[in-house]
C-alpha cells in the first residue's frame, strides 16, 4: 500500500478525522504504509489526513531531543490528551504538507496522552520535549488544524504567496 502526501490547499487537511473503531489487518497496513512514508519524505511525524485517511491516527519519532534521528516511531490511535504543562517553549516549526514554509510555534514543554496502539490497547504516557512537540503537530492536523494557524497575521500575510503556490502547485 502506497500512500501520498496531501498538500496546503487539499480540503481533507481541515477536516476533523474521525475516531478508529476497527482495530483490523487494514488499520496495521496503514500504519506500516505511514510509516514507510514518514521516512520516505525524510518527516519526523505524519498524520492520517496529510496522507488522505479520515482517521485519528498518526506516526510520531520518539526523540529525545532535536538531534535524536535514530528515535523509533510510535503510533498513536484515537488521541486524547489529559494534561498540558504550563512551561512552555518556541521551535521554529514545519509540515510534510506545506513544503518550504516554517514559523515559530510555542507549544506547551510536556503533555499527557491516553492513545490506543494498533491492536486497540490503551496506553498513557507523558511525553516532553522534541516528543511531545510532534504528538501536538500531529494531533492538531487530526482537528483540521495547522501549525501555520498558530502564526502572527503579519506572518501569515507574509506566506500568502508560497501557500498560494503550494496550493497550485499540488492540488492542480
Amino acid at each position: 500500500m502506497e500512500l501520498k502526501l496531501r498538500y496546503y490547499g487539499d480540503p481533507i487537511l481541515r477536516e476533523e478525522a474521525a475516531d478508529v473503531e476497527d482495530f483490523d489487518e487494514e488499520l496495521f497496513e496503514q500504519a506500516a504504509a505511514m510509516i514507510e512514508t514518514m521516512v520516505r519524505e525524510r518527516g519526523i511525524g505524519l498524520a492520517g489526513p496529510q496522507v488522505g485517511l479520515r482517521k485519528k491516527i498518526l506516526i510520531a519519532l520518539k526523540m529525545a531531543d532535536l538531534d535524536d534521528s535514530d528515535a523509533d516511531p510510535v503510533v498513536v490511535v484515537n488521541p486524547e490528551i489529559l494534561e498540558r504543562s504550563r512551561d512552555t517553549w518556541v521551535y521554529e516549526e514545519g509540515c510534510l504538507s506545506i513544503p518550504g514554509v516554517n514559523g515559530d510555534v510555542t507549544r506547551s514543554e510536556k503533555i499527557k496522552l491516553r492513545y490506543q496502539d494498533v491492536g486497540g490497547a490503551e496506553h498513557v504516557i507523558e511525553a516532553s520535549g522534541m516528543f511531545a512537540r510532534i504528538l501536538l503537530h500531529e494531533i492538531d492536523h487530526l482537528h483540521g488544524k495547522l501549525f501555520i494557524d498558530y502564526l502572527s497575521t503579519a506572518r501569515k500575510s507574509l506566506l500568502k504567496p508560497k501557500l498560494n503556490e503550494i496550493s497550485k502547485t499540488y492540488n492542480g
